[in-house]
């Protein structure tokens, strides 16, 4: 949601750039049919920017999935090879590496967690904090970085992690809606999240019983979460299996298909309704 995350996190600071950016953002929504959002939360912030002036316009409609390219698949890939991961649980975060992620939480928890043998965790990403973090990591041998991968390697990237990570900064989750967590239960994967409470992350993983939420740059809340789900490691298949099939519900390429057709309708009748009064 532009320009509010941008605010947010600090990348635009002066007053007439926001002011002019907020202007244009309403001068669109009011002209404007329809407008469509990935989220309730999305939806209530427009909504509250369109005041009384039609307010209903604004529709929630997610991103799809492609449930055919991105399956469940064996956790022992090529590219676990290609990182000498071995058989080691792999906890992932993979995604963009800037301004709105909190991914320092997940060198914090490899290193209180750094006397396990048996578990690794993986960066996979690129941007403007992957120095700072590489940095940081410095002595950590239970961490490992590696770059963004091609688009068709996502779902082999995705089936390497054992368990994966969303991690969004205090205030972020409510105007911002992470697609790669869509992508993560539709590869059978449970997810663990760090983001605002009672947000759209939030309700996906308890709707869906694919995770848990811990509270966002909260390092003890954090890693608390993670230690309870390496416990009940015995869940995790179940985890992923109730993320797949909520994703082929809810967020298949055909089920989001429907929702823009069902609105085009909609505005076309609305359409052909006002040419009608007019004749």
């Amino acid at each position: 949601m532009f320009p509010d995350v941008a605010v947010e996190v600090g990348a635009i600071t002066n007053p007439k750039v926001i002011a002019a950016a907020s202007w244009i953002e309403r001068f669109l929504y009011l002209r404007s049919d329809a407008v469509t959002v990935l989220s309730d939360d999305l939806r209530a912030n427009l909504a509250a920017k369109l005041g009384a002036r039609r307010p209903e316009r604004v529709r929630v409609i997610p991103n799809f999935v492609d449930t055919a390219a991105i399956t469940p698949a064996d956790r022992i890939t090529p590219y676990r090879a290609e990182l000498g991961l071995g058989d080691r649980t792999v906890v992932m975060y993979a995604g963009n590496l800037g301004y709105s992620q909190s991914v320092g939480l997940l060198i914090e928890a490899a290193r209180r967690f750094r006397d396990r043998d048996d578990l690794v965790f993986v960066i996979n990403g690129s941007g403007s904090a992957r120095a700072g973090l590489v940095e940081a990591a410095d002595g950590l041998d239970n961490v490992v970085f590696a770059p963004l991968q091609p688009r068709e390697r996502v779902s082999e990237v995705l089936a390497t992690g054992d368990l994966h990570t969303v991690l969004l900064k205090t205030g972020l989750a409510r105007s911002s809606v992470p697609s790669k967590m869509y992508s993560i239960l539709a590869a059978g994967r449970p997810c663990l999240a760090s983001v605002d409470l009672d947000t759209e992350v939030d309700r996906t993983l308890r709707d869906a019983n694919a995770g848990r939420v811990a509270a966002p740059d909260d390092v003890d809340a954090f890693v608390a979460t993670l230690g309870e789900m390496l416990d009940r490691r015995d869940d995790w298949a179940g985890w992923g299996r109730s993320g797949r099939h909520w994703v082929e519900e809810w967020l298949s390429p055909a089920a989001v298909a429907e929702s823009y057709e069902q609105l085009f309708e909609e505005l076309a009748g609305r359409r052909s309704g006002e040419s009608s009064s007019l004749r």
